[in-house]
């Protein structure tokens, strides 16, 4: 008697979807330099899910005959896998935390550096400036702020918003513990606003990518909190090596969960908030 042969798998079980997510990820490399083969399945798989519903795709592999030759699906698809933008003043807990660290980690150098690392869009840059005005660190405090596309750099550096939207930014800033009036720090053009343009002048964008590009500048302070979640293991380690190399000695590094355990890196840091992950650099 012959041997039976192996049943067929059918699309749509996990192996072949694993698969599809396999040469999605591959093409996105090879045809426009975008590496997450190094972030985590299952997010990915929850965001490339909403992308597939907007565009009407069925499968993952429709998706990437999309990708490959639609630019606006491509553009969809790396939109929803980046960091998404951020609100002025939108995350109170963060604000919070910096504006318990600023001080102490910026004021003893001379002429501060502030990295954004996968920024979240112009906001979350315009929330650190002003709040380095609150603590008079604006005028000798340079903020580089890094996001991983072309698309996202031209967007941040023409960002403004809408007068419209004042009264609901207004309520974050206070919410996040400002003082005053939020407009005191924008520049009125018409029916929206822009930063003022002391504070935009200390903000330098550029498009970096955290997978593959080197240590660029040292900095007295980095931040990292959105992007990280994303990351897988090696990946995420290959990042927090990125970020020791480009830290100063006793420089302040913002996180997103504590160093794992048996992270060699952990051993150079300690805690400069208690029970959240905000570190210094000892050695």
């Amino acid at each position: 008697m012959e041997a039976a042969e192996p049943p067929q798998r059918q699309p749509g079980t996990p192996a072949v979807e694993e698969l599809e997510l396999a040469l999605l990820l591959e093409a996105l490399v090879q045809c426009y330099g975008y590496d997450f083969r190094g972030h985590e399945r299952a997010v990915l798989r929850h965001k490339l899910a909403a992308v597939m519903v907007r565009l009407g795709a069925r499968t993952l592999s429709s998706l990437q005959d999309l990708v490959l030759h639609d630019h606006g699906a491509m553009a969809a698809v790396l939109r929803a896998l980046h960091v998404p933008p951020a609100a002025l003043f939108d995350d109170a807990p963060e604000v919070a935390q910096l504006r318990a660290v600023l001080g102490a980690c910026l004021h003893g150098a001379a002429l501060p550096k502030v990295w954004l690392a996968d920024c979240a869009g112009a906001m979350q840059a315009w929330t650190l400036a002003i709040l380095l005005r609150e603590q008079q660190l604006d005028g000798r405090t340079e903020i580089f702020a890094t996001v991983p596309s072309d698309e996202q750099l031209a967007e941040a550096q023409d960002a403004s918003v809408a007068l419209a939207d004042l009264p609901a930014l207004q309520e974050n800033y206070v919410r996040c513990g400002g003082q005053g009036a939020l407009l005191g720090h924008l520049l009125v053009q018409g029916e929206r606003a822009t930063l003022l343009p002391q504070l935009r002048s200390r903000i330098t964008w550029a498009q970096y990518n955290l997978v593959t590009d080197a240590s660029c500048n040292e900095f007295q302070l980095i931040v990292c909190r959105r992007a990280l979640p994303d990351f897988g293991p090696m990946l995420r380690r290959r990042v927090l090596r990125l970020f020791h190399d480009s830290l100063a000695p006793f420089g302040a590094l913002g996180l997103d969960r504590p160093f794992d355990a048996d992270d060699p890196l952990a051993a150079s840091y300690q805690p400069l908030l208690p029970q959240l992950p905000w570190y210094r650099r000892t050695a």
